[in-house]
């Protein structure tokens, strides 16, 4: 599988990002899907995507803890593409074993604590809507955080046995806006009070600008702690 993710890349690398959704929506139909959490990034790939094809599968993650203003662009979304995104929600079982193993705010207390909810809340629903799958595309930007500047526009993702398709991997900031003001994408209203990453309410919180991206996700970690889970590739 490795030879062929880096044969893709070489033969990808170049391609324009509408002609290389419509090769992989349409070689993979029925078995590709969007993840989205409805901020800058996905919200392009959706507008892109439903262009493409209107029946695409876009999924997001409900971690039960998102602000109200992600249930807003949600909705928007939904009525400006007549779409109906499916939504994936944590088991209940496994949330209330959390709440009584570490509390309502455990993940405060330690990075340990905090992974443990991002598995129940985010990582353990992902497996579900991706059992089905043999194409992940995602909204990753290598100037993100410093856990993304290797990653690439084709990987494997060996946790999900999935091919992950980043189409905006090499994407400015200033590209992703952009897009979204020439082709009036709805977007999180969070976005315009300086929330440039935007993930559960109570571990996200505005940055300063021209802050690092994610500096306003778990700030009370170190940058290469900065990720859920969802995108860490698994150690050999």
């Amino acid at each position: 599988m490795k030879e062929k993710i880096v044969e893709l890349n070489r033969e990808f690398k170049n391609v324009d990002i509408k002609e290389l959704l419509e090769y992989f929506l349409k070689k993979y139909r029925g078995k590709i899907a969007l993840s989205s959490s409805f901020g800058a990034e996905d919200q392009v790939l959706t507008d892109l995507i439903l262009k493409i094809d209107s029946n695409a599968e876009i999924f997001t993650l409900d971690t039960g803890r998102l602000p109200q203003q992600t249930y807003d662009v949600m909705d928007m979304t939904n009525l400006k593409y007549k779409t109906k995104i499916r939504v994936y929600f944590p088991e209940s079982r496994d949330v209330e074993k959390l709440y009584y193993k570490q509390g309502f705010n455990g993940f405060y207390e330690s990075i340990e604590n905090r992974k443990e909810c991002c598995y129940v809340r985010k990582i353990a629903p992902l497996k579900r809507a991706l059992k089905n799958i043999d194409v992940w595309i995602t909204g990753l930007r290598a100037e993100q955080s410093s856990t993304r500047e290797t990653m690439q526009l084709l990987e494997w993702d060996e946790a999900n046995g999935v091919i992950k398709l980043n189409p905006l991997i090499f994407w400015s900031e200033a590209d992703v806006w952009n897009y979204i003001k020439k082709n009036s994408v709805p977007y999180n209203a969070l976005h315009d009070k300086g929330y440039p990453s935007i993930g559960c309410a109570p571990c996200t919180r505005a940055v300063e600008d021209g802050a690092d991206i994610r500096s306003g996700r778990w700030w009370w970690e170190s940058p290469e702690h900065k990720e859920c889970g969802l995108h860490i590739k698994e150690k050999k």
